[in-house]
């Protein structure tokens, strides 16, 4: 018995003949890569090609669809995040950037906590074996050279995030953590203090370098001298300001404390509170983030406000142009951002009391 030969189907037509991206290409004159990077609204594409492009998509009435473009640039992207941030409320607003900014440019994120103390070349390597095609490192992954070189080794993109002082072979984004910590510095001296603890941060990273050295710009630029017990070190974390804090007024006696970081300012806070201190009237305290936990605490935290869901938002977008850069054959050169901070005075500083700040009280021998 003989069985009727299939007829051969035609080769499907996309979305029954619609326009293409590459229609759009043709039509506009460019190439499909620009075509993505205009629809995406992601890299350097100048006015007129910008012009030229909107032009052929409305003529065309083309409707980008994500699941069906077919140009190397536009396929999956697969961007990995590493974070060992002990600031739950810093990685917070990371993530709310990062996952928006991924979100819209249609690109899977891959969130990975590192272990500490170095664990995070570990993790990449597994990434990058399992076809991630950039990386995102924030504090303090942004500070590991290891890390960095291997990335460059490998020939995988990465933006490191809020590093004092980034590397020549990666792209950043941040801030001017130097001129931010010299501006507040000011800030609390124009308030008429003059003995500031300074709570420094994680000696590893390069922000916490930054910071101090724009507290000793301003301290310097005032007349002032920088006293041993003045200066305090932490981790970036709430614990490590619990103990700066509290060896500050047991050594120092401060009028101000500046903290590297809101959760290391509001541990001062917690401690001002525990030895029956005032602030802002007994102790000035200001911070650097701006976390949401800024303004959930009484008083209200005075603080530099570091725009980390931008920076986040930033460097996404610098990375999938880098990744999509690599792919159409463009050595994508190294870039760094830095975004504008904001000064945030709240109620936690104040001008210097005239009376000595109170002491804690010892407890009577029973």
């Amino acid at each position: 018995m003989r069985t009727a030969k299939k007829k051969k189907q035609p080769p499907p037509r996309d979305r029954q003949g619609a326009p293409t991206i590459s229609d759009v290409a043709r039509a506009a004159g460019v190439s499909t890569m620009t075509v993505s990077r205009v629809i995406n609204r992601t890299g350097n594409v100048k006015e007129q090609t910008l012009a030229a492009v909107d032009a052929a998509i409305a003529k065309l009435n083309y409707a980008p669809n994500p699941a069906a473009r077919s140009l190397a640039g536009a396929q999956q992207i697969r961007v990995g995040l590493l974070y060992s941030n002990p600031s739950a409320a810093y990685l917070s607003e990371l993530l709310v950037g990062a996952v928006e900014e991924a979100s819209r440019c249609h690109a899977q994120l891959f969130i990975e906590k590192c272990p500490p103390g170095g664990g995070g070349l570990a993790v990449a390597r597994q990434l990058v074996a399992e076809g991630v095609d950039g990386l995102l490192l924030p504090p303090p992954m942004c500070d590991s050279q290891a890390l960095i070189n291997y990335l460059a080794k490998v020939r995988t993109p990465c933006v490191v995030i809020a590093s004092g002082v980034p590397s020549k072979n990666a792209s950043s984004v941040g801030i001017d953590d130097f001129t931010a910590a010299q501006a507040m510095t000011t800030h609390l001296l124009d308030l008429g203090h003059t003995r500031i603890g300074f709570i420094n941060g994680h000696p590893a990273q390069a922000s916490s370098g930054q910071r101090f050295r724009g507290f000793i710009e301003a301290m310097t630029e005032a007349g002032l001298t920088i006293s041993p017990k003045q200066v305090t070190q932490g981790y970036f974390d709430y614990r490590s300001g619990l103990g700066a804090a509290e060896q500050l007024l047991s050594s120092y006696h401060p009028t101000a404390i500046f903290a590297s970081n809101d959760d290391m300012a509001l541990a001062a806070m917690a401690i001002a509170h525990r030895r029956g201190l005032d602030v802002p009237g007994d102790l000035a305290i200001a911070g650097i983030d701006d976390t949401p936990l800024a303004t959930t605490v009484w008083p209200e935290l005075t603080t530099i406000r570091q725009p980390i869901a931008d920076m986040a938002r930033e460097a996404v977008r610098l990375l999938i142009d880098q990744i999509r850069g690599r792919r159409s054959g463009t050595a994508p050169p190294v870039v760094h951002k830095l975004l504008k901070f904001t000064l945030v005075e709240r109620e936690s500083s104040g001008a210097v009391s005239q009376k000595p700040a109170p002491r804690r009280k010892r407890k009577a021998k029973s």
